[in-house]
């Protein structure tokens, strides 16, 4: 047996204090009574009282409470099989992890915005396979494309600007090592998403874009910062800004969004380029784009499923619960009758002796 939503199980713990207290009450009660009244009148108060049905009752409320419990936590058995058909294409987002993505231009930093984009992008999708790809210097496919959203999500994490340890920004390598992870065989389906500040320092840019091109993958481009830059801030172990990262000379660098080349690249392959924005429509523009691409099925599984089975459960909680409210804590009718009967006629009987 299984159970969906096992953390109301936790819930029976309140149960068994329940049955405490309804012990505690039952005692109190006789005690109470024992107190005021003397041990040969009690009986005769409590005489159409049924302790025993009174036991039962409290049985019965318990046995409600616990199986409707067991019903809100959805007990599972037994399976069916189900065949699932995706359809989609292939998507590559490509990481700027270079030593610039630190900039504050964005709040409250470039990289943490890239971030964010691919995380909201992460939860349009709809039957796509997605993979990442985190570069610098050089690039390195972090995870390949698959259904599994929650590993892209584990990598998309652990990403730093200390992920790649070639230092620059080489775009030539993203693209190239996110062509490399598509199935080679295929003219279509493929769309890569390079989230960067634009700033090329390794060249060689063109003759990637042709190739991926002739390999029938769509780039697009989100260009993260400001035109008007920022500069890189140096920090310390505790995250404080010591200093601002200086060129050769000395000179503090400002890190600046460079749009024009990050268009060339989009335009070049039948994509588009966007902006990042708190917003982030420029996402919903994009999928929209992606959404109107001809689509593979992606995968055909068969997946087992367990079957709910809360109704047993609840229909066992409903008719406790219905007898408990139908069942009275007095004896019945006829026996309390017939006591008082009994109790009649034997002091009528001394009665008759006295007088006779």
């Amino acid at each position: 047996m299984h159970f969906a939503r096992s953390d109301y199980l936790h819930l029976l713990w309140l149960v068994c204090i329940m049955a405490f207290f309804f012990y505690w009450g039952l005692r109190s009660r006789r005690k109470r009574l024992e107190r005021f009244v003397s041990a040969t009148i009690a009986p005769r108060l409590i005489q159409e009282f049924s302790r025993s049905r009174a036991v039962l009752r409290v049985l019965l409320l318990l046995g409600f409470f616990v199986f409707a419990i067991l019903a809100l936590a959805r007990p599972q058995w037994g399976t069916r099989l189900e065949t699932v058909h995706r359809k989609g294409v292939d998507i590559f987002v490509a990481l700027d992890t270079s030593y610039s993505m630190n900039a504050e231009d964005i709040a409250p930093s470039r990289l943490a915005r890239a971030k964010a984009e691919i995380r909201s992008l992460m939860s349009r999708l709809k039957g796509d396979r997605l993979g990442l790809v985190t570069f610098a210097g050089s690039a390195v496919v972090q995870c390949p494309v698959t259904l599994d959203y929650g590993a892209v999500s584990l990598f998309l994490d652990t990403a730093s600007t200390e992920t790649i340890p070639d230092p620059g920004t080489s775009l030539a390598s993203a693209i190239k090592a996110a062509n490399s992870g598509f199935i080679a065989k295929e003219r279509k389906y493929k769309v890569l998403v390079i989230l960067t500040d634009g700033e090329d320092l390794e060249g060689q840019v063109d003759s990637a874009v042709e190739t991926a091109k002739e390999a029938g993958v769509v780039i697009y481009t989100i260009g993260v910062g400001t035109p008007e830059g920022r500069p890189i801030p140096d920090r310390d172990a505790r995250g404080d800004i010591v200093e601002y990262h200086k060129d050769q000379d000395g000179q503090v660098v400002i890190s600046r969004l460079d749009e024009r080349a990050l268009a060339r690249i989009a335009e070049q392959t039948g994509g588009r380029y966007f902006r990042a924005t708190t917003g982030e429509s420029e996402l919903d523009d994009l999928y929209d784009d992606v959404s109107r691409m001809e689509k593979k099925e992606l995968e055909s599984r068969l997946f087992q499923n367990f079957e709910d089975r809360f109704q047993y459960p609840l229909a066992l909680a409903v008719i406790l619960l219905m007898s408990e409210m139908s069942l009275s804590e007095r004896r019945r009718g006829r026996a309390v009758v017939a006591g008082l009967f009994t109790r009649t006629r034997s002091k009528n009987e001394e009665y008759g002796k006295v007088v006779f």
